[in-house]
């Protein structure tokens, strides 16, 4: 590699939904960090390709060590019950010796001298063997659990044998240990993917179905904005005069539709661009250009402020229409509306907003044209609109709101089940969080980064 003359680094990461968290239940995928960059001397950075746990659980000899254990487990399990039997039936003849000793004693004295044998002698002797009769079991048992001991023994030593070849195989390293090593960079690639910040999109993941639940339309989000140690899960089915928003205690809950609290709002709500910021819903008021902020904590409706001139009650939704005039929106930079306004002919407006106050603090015309979205979203102050709602979608523009610029672009994606009407990023887990025809779905996606050296 030729020494570097720029200061600029340009490092590419593949942001995938960490699967093996227990987030995401089914995920196929884990993340991984690719980078390719040459710091100020020059010299190479090497790339870094971190795998993750679930790839780890899909490795053929993690398995095969998983069924060895199991194995070990069942052997070491009989073997415990043929112990515990044997010491039992040792301590029984043991306590039957004495009684075995007097009979064997009784019957030498009788064939030196048959005519001790009387009557009253025959039937003591016949007693003390009728007590000894159960030694025939005990014998016959012992019997059957030498040969189960010679089983058990070469069923290790096959496991042994298995065990070896493994451990040649994959070298004279401890499994457990290493996994815990990749534990260890994975939270160290985090943290420096964290500190990364922003980037631009270039690719969209395949789908992650997460469940399969609810009307045709609806919205799930988690919040943006709160520690990672959180992971409530909400959802709120339907997009006209909807009310009940279900709050699930973790993603797995959330898949197995169980630990649910529900929350009743006090006004209902419009579409589906509702959000989760720092703790509050944000959400369009029915048949209105409301916005409300409702606190998960107190149950009650902190801020209500009306989104002048924006449109509502379908005057200009997205191409799927569901009165999805207002699309609140979370990225790396805050609080985002996404609508238009009659002075705007249609065009797609976003605001940046006060979480505190709903106030706008600035706002953008992109110049297109609302009806022909199929969805928006928004990844670290641009906004990416797909082209249609429909099977055959891509993300088709972005208007980048720090140099008030917008381009045309063909970033595929896989429209699993046809019509989306929900599509929003979360900053927090780097992932889009979808509502596709009754399925809820995620998708991991791929940020392109320019980093400058200087400082």
């Amino acid at each position: 590699m030729e020494p570097a003359k720029e200061t600029l680094w340009v490092l590419q990461l593949l942001l995938t939904v960490p699967a093996c968290t227990g987030l995401y239940p089914g995920a196929e995928e884990g993340w991984q960090v690719y980078s390719t960059a040459s710091d100020p001397d020059g010299r190479c950075v090497c790339t870094v390709v971190a795998p993750a746990r679930n790839l780890c659980k899909r490795d053929p000899r993690i398995r095969q060590l998983r069924s060895l254990t199991e194995q070990v487990q069942n052997v070491s399990q009989s073997m415990e019950v043929v112990d515990l039997r044997t010491s039992r039936d040792l301590q029984y003849v043991q306590d039957s010796e004495p009684l075995l000793r007097g009979v064997d004693g009784r019957l030498h004295t009788f064939v030196s001298n048959p005519r001790s044998l009387t009557s009253k002698g025959l039937q003591e002797l016949k007693g003390q063997m009728s007590q000894l009769r159960p030694l025939f079991t005990v014998v016959e048992q012992y019997r059957l659990d030498l040969q189960t001991l010679g089983t058990l023994r070469m069923e290790l030593l096959n496991l042994s044998i298995i065990l070896t070849a493994i451990q040649e195989e994959i070298g004279a390293y401890d499994y457990e240990e290493l996994q815990q090593r990749v534990l260890l960079l994975e939270t160290r690639l985090h943290s420096c993917m964290n500190k990364l910040g922003c980037g631009r999109l270039t690719a969209v993941s395949n789908p992650i179905t997460v469940r399969a639940s609810g009307s045709r339309f609806g919205s799930w989000m988690t919040d943006a904005m709160i520690p990672s140690s959180d992971s409530r899960v909400w959802s709120m089915d339907g997009y006209y005069k909807g009310r009940r928003v279900l709050e699930y205690r973790t993603m797995g809950d959330f898949t197995k539709g169980q630990n649910f609290v529900q929350h009743l709002l006090p006004h209902p709500w419009a579409g589906t661009g509702h959000v989760v910021y720092n703790g509050s819903l944000y959400y369009n008021k029915h048949q209105s250009n409301i916005l409300v902020q409702y606190s998960f904590h107190s149950r009650s409706v902190l801020l209500q402020r009306s989104l002048s001139g924006a449109g509502y009650n379908n005057t200009f939704p997205y191409s799927w229409g569901g009165s999805s005039d207002i699309d609140l929106m979370v990225d790396e930079l805050g609080l985002w509306a996404v609508y238009t306004s009659i002075p705007n002919a249609g065009n797609i407006m976003v605001s940046r907003l006060d979480p505190r106050s709903l106030d706008v603090l600035q706002s953008w015309d992109t110049g297109f044209p609302k009806r022909s979205a199929g969805e928006a979203f928004m990844i670290c102050g641009t906004l990416y609109v797909t082209n249609s709602h429909l099977a055959g979608a891509k993300v088709h523009f972005a208007y980048h709101t720090n140099t008030s610029t917008y381009e045309y672009t063909d970033i595929p994606f896989h429209n699993q089940y046809s019509h989306i009407s929900m599509m929003d990023y979360n900053p927090r887990e780097r992932a889009l969080y979808t509502w596709n025809n009754g399925h809820q779905v995620l998708y991991n996606v791929t940020l392109f980064h320019v980093i400058r050296s200087d400082g």
